[in-house]
């Protein structure tokens, strides 16, 4: 979570949230149900998500931008992500742009090997633990 304090006494909340995976691993049942959390706290919501070959196992991520002040834009610059929760490993290294360098990525350990080249998992792992804010996780 991210806290900034304004010009006055007052703190305001944001948090930047990347969601990712594959189709079928429930990537827009999480962010709908953080969205439907968000708005029963009173929390301005945007959000952002692409799932066009969802349906073969490709890419699925959503942008969910969270704060107690209304927010402009529903994508995430790069480098401002407060959090990545990816539910496959190699997914999560293709957000890593969007991370902030104090930025959180949390992880499944358990990849979704739905192409025939998917790399080691070792050699993935290992390219997370490079960041230094990860946590990595039985998802499963």
């Amino acid at each position: 979570m991210k806290i900034q304090m304004s010009n006055s006494k007052f703190k305001v909340m944001k948090n930047d949230i990347i969601l990712s995976g594959v189709g079928g691993q429930g990537i827009l049942s999480i962010a709908a149900t953080i969205g439907l959390a968000a708005v029963a706290n009173d929390l301005f919501l945007k959000q952002s998500e692409v799932h066009g070959m969802s349906q073969r196992g490709g890419d699925v991520q959503s942008h969910l931008r969270l704060s107690d002040k209304p927010v402009s834009s529903d994508l995430i610059p790069y480098g401002k992500a407060d959090l990545i929760i990816s539910v496959e490993p190699m997914e999560s290294l293709r957000y890593l742009p969007w991370l902030s360098d104090t930025g959180w990525l949390v992880t499944n350990s358990n990849p979704f090997v739905n192409i025939p080249d998917y790399p080691s998992l070792d050699e993935i792992l290992k390219e997370i633990k490079r960041i230094k804010n990860h946590k990595i996780i039985d998802a499963d």
